[in-house]
């Protein structure tokens, strides 16, 4: 699907990374010509008045477990990198190749490589042949590689390679088997838990391997007050680590889980008042880089079950935008910086010319009424399955329509 007419939005608030600004946007073969005030529509171009809405860059969704095309246009997402926990795992050459194609004409896929043989932890995958087929990035998937040495090697041949290494942040050999946050509400509900401090080891340990080898390093989710912390240190030494999170996780704490509600199951598990407090303070602050939505649908098989035998998981996708805008209401953060969170920021990881409202970017549009309201029902999703732990939930802000290379593809 190739753009065969310009486009010009006008009357739009433009979210820039300079800020919110009033104009107008044209863009032609598929990337933005032209931003701002000075904007105007020249004869032939599809021309759409945006009525003072908000025209932001289409989302980035960074890590998510299935490709779910009719949730992610809901949601304003117009590029996913996903993750290579899939079956087969993305650990071959023609897997990534085929993932890499997968989403067109409507949306881009952009497939992180597994790190290791059969997601393993053992052998290095092929990294140098998936990249050239299409990986983005490289990922260890809902798995911690426990074995230092394997992980060193990664973290090296990654940065040989020019690409960025996405963990998942828990001990292995202290969560185990577990489905909650070692504290009071897991002792009461007699859940079987793991301390917080199990992030922070395997952020510890993977920074320290990021130094020693000179690697750029993502943690897909950081969730703790000492893992965030962290983070945080690791930053103002220099060291290219950067790190994100999902709404749940600043929205939610463990007190979700006390109706062993299955939906509210998720890894990492959801964790203590404290923490999420931490996490909000940690947008805030810039610690936190990187908003996703965690999209893992989950079907009844897989949920309706008692609480500790539940597989972990969301789907995220359609409320992570206004969610995400829940935070600007709630001035913890701007709306430049809430799109830096979800498009800019998770583009420049995935290394793809996206996520920004420039010249010279991928045309990746959405329109956007901030104001908008509605409900999150799980029996209206979109989605393939109705695992939100938001259900019934009031929010606002929609996605009125969206564009990928300046071709609309909803609405």
């Amino acid at each position: 699907m190739k753009q065969t007419v310009p486009l010009t939005i006008i009357n739009a608030q433009l979210v820039t990374p300079e800020g919110i600004t009033q104009g107008a946007l044209c863009c032609g073969d598929g990337v933005i010509l032209g931003v701002g005030a000075d904007v105007t529509a020249a004869e032939g171009d599809t021309v759409v008045d945006a009525r003072g809405k908000l025209l932001a860059p289409g989302l980035v969704d960074l890590g998510v477990f299935a490709v779910d095309k009719p949730a992610f246009h809901f949601g304003g997402i117009t590029r996913a990198a996903l993750m290579p926990d899939q079956s087969p795992p993305l650990d071959l050459p023609s897997r990534v190749g085929f993932i890499a194609k997968s989403g067109k004409p409507d949306l881009w896929v952009h497939p992180l490589a597994a790190a290791t043989r059969g997601m393993e932890g053992r052998e290095l995958a092929e990294l140098a042949l998936m990249q050239d087929a299409g990986a983005k990035a490289v990922a260890t998937g809902r798995r911690w590689i426990a074995d230092s040495g394997v992980m060193l090697r990664l973290l090296q041949y990654a940065a040989m390679l020019g690409l960025v290494v996405v963990t998942h942040a828990e001990d292995a050999a202290l969560v185990g088997e577990t489905a909650a946050t070692a504290g009071e509400i897991a002792t009461r509900l007699g859940l079987p838990a793991a301390p917080a401090e199990a992030e922070a080891l395997a952020i510890a340990r993977d920074i320290a391997l990021a130094e020693l080898a000179g690697a750029r390093l993502h943690i897909r989710q950081v969730t703790t007050q000492r893992g965030l912390a962290l983070v945080r240190e690791a930053k103002a030494r220099g060291l290219d680590v950067t790190c994100g999170i999902t709404p749940a996780h600043f929205l939610l704490s463990d007190l979700a889980t006390v109706d062993f509600r299955t939906f509210t199951r998720l890894s990492p598990p959801l964790r203590s008042e404290a923490d999420r407090q931490a996490a909000l303070a940690a947008i805030a602050d810039g610690t936190i880089d990187v908003i996703a939505s965690g999209h893992d649908p989950r079907g009844p098989e897989d949920k309706r079950l008692p609480f500790a035998d539940a597989l972990p998981g969301m789907a995220g996708a359609e409320s992570l935008l206004a969610l995400t805008l829940g935070l600007v209401r709630d001035d913890v953060i701007d709306l430049p910086r809430a799109f830096a969170l979800l498009a800019a920021n998770p583009a420049r990881v995935l290394g793809v010319n996206a996520g920004i409202l420039a010249a010279g970017a991928e045309a990746d549009l959405a329109l956007v009424d901030p104001q908008a309201p509605w409900i999150i029902d799980r029996r209206r999703m979109e989605a393939t399955a109705d695992n939100t732990p938001f259900d019934r939930h009031g929010t606002q802000g929609r996605v009125l329509g969206l564009w990928k290379g300046g071709v609309r593809i909803a609405r």
